[in-house]
């Protein structure tokens, strides 16, 4: 597991200096299967195909998610960070502000599920040019 991978990756996203197709072409390189991220606390769990997890932790959005989920919300603002128009940041007070609570990144899948406080979810396919 190459963790300064992970975490460098995590680092980079939060400062917005790296985009979610770089984030994910690097954590591929480095032997990921999937991330998940918890919005509310604060914290990405990274984890490779055999099992080993890495958890990076870091300040939560000072957002809290609504109470209602709204996928149509979620998908405006993965079209809005896809178009370049918002960063990193911005995109996570958005999702939380449409219900989600945190999200799934299947390299395997080539997906992000976002999902609600009662288990709603949206599933995202990664662009085609990914």
């Amino acid at each position: 597991m190459d963790v300064a991978v992970i975490e460098e990756c995590a680092l980079a996203s939060h400062e917005e200096r790296i985009s979610f197709g770089e984030v994910v072409e690097r954590l591929i390189g480095a032997g990921v299967e999937r991330y998940h991220v918890d919005l509310v606390r604060g914290e990405s769990t990274y984890f490779m195909p055999d099992g080993q997890s890495h958890r990076v932790t870091y300040r939560p959005v000072d957002t809290r998610p609504a109470d209602s989920f709204s996928a149509e919300s979620v998908l405006a603002a993965v079209r809005s960070i896809q178009a370049g128009r918002t960063k990193y940041l911005t995109f996570c007070r958005q999702i939380m502000e449409a219900g989600c609570v945190g999200y799934l990144v299947s390299m395997q899948g080539r997906r992000a599920v976002y999902c609600g406080r009662s288990g709603e979810t949206y599933v995202e396919p990664f662009p085609a040019n990914r």
